[in-house]
């Protein structure tokens, strides 16, 4: 099948947002759920490109550059998580998607926890690889319990290995899979297990 690798903006609250997209060849027609990835700070969306390769067959994928960050235009202050996923708000209702699947990579984990919990009729599942410990406007321990979705959590053995550990307790229904030590990024040395794993998942 044809994978549609593209670049689009989409107009959210603080100017346009710049997205990485894939589209099955299908153009939308009986497509899965669609999926938007969310990464840290300091990366852009194009890191979800091995992703978008292979998850873009069967559903339409999205992966924004973060406000401010690459080339999505940036607020008039410091983006906070909640600025962050208040953009993907925006990119939701803007493309008028009625529910979408989430991953979050790092500390793109916070923004993708807080869309879920402030879209939970739109956000169905949601998978958090690697998550970092608190920060001075996102507490973990108070989040991500508040959460009623289907989660999984990718524990990579990596800088978040301990803190993504710490989840356990908070979240105990989550479904837990430890990665191998990549060479690298999760998202390059382990693309294929990470694409398998959220096909299970997601299932539709």
């Amino acid at each position: 099948m044809t994978i549609h690798l593209r670049k689009m903006y989409v107009d959210c609250r603080f100017g346009q947002l710049h997205l990485h997209t894939s589209f099955p060849s299908s153009g939308g027609f009986d497509e899965l759920t669609p999926l938007l990835c969310v990464p840290p700070p300091g990366l852009t969306g194009r890191a979800f490109r091995p992703l978008l390769r292979d998850l873009g067959r069967d559903r339409s994928v999205y992966a924004p550059d973060l406000p401010g960050s690459g080339e999505s235009e940036a607020p008039d202050h410091a983006p906070t998580i909640a600025d962050q996923a208040a953009a993907f708000i925006d990119l939701i209702d803007s493309l008028r998607l009625k529910q979408v699947d989430v991953v979050g990579y790092q500390a793109g984990s916070l923004a993708a926890i807080e869309l879920a919990l402030a879209r939970p009729e739109h956000v169905r599942r949601l998978i958090l690889i690697g998550v970092p410990g608190s920060d001075s406007n996102f507490q973990v321990g108070e989040r991500l319990p508040l959460l009623k979705l289907p989660v999984m959590i990718l524990r990579a053995r990596d800088e978040l290995w301990e803190s993504t550990g710490r989840t356990e307790p908070l979240l105990r229904d989550a479904r837990r899979v430890e990665l191998a030590s990549p060479t690298g990024s999760v998202l390059d040395g382990e693309a294929d297990e990470v694409v398998r794993l959220a096909r299970d998942f997601f299932v539709r």
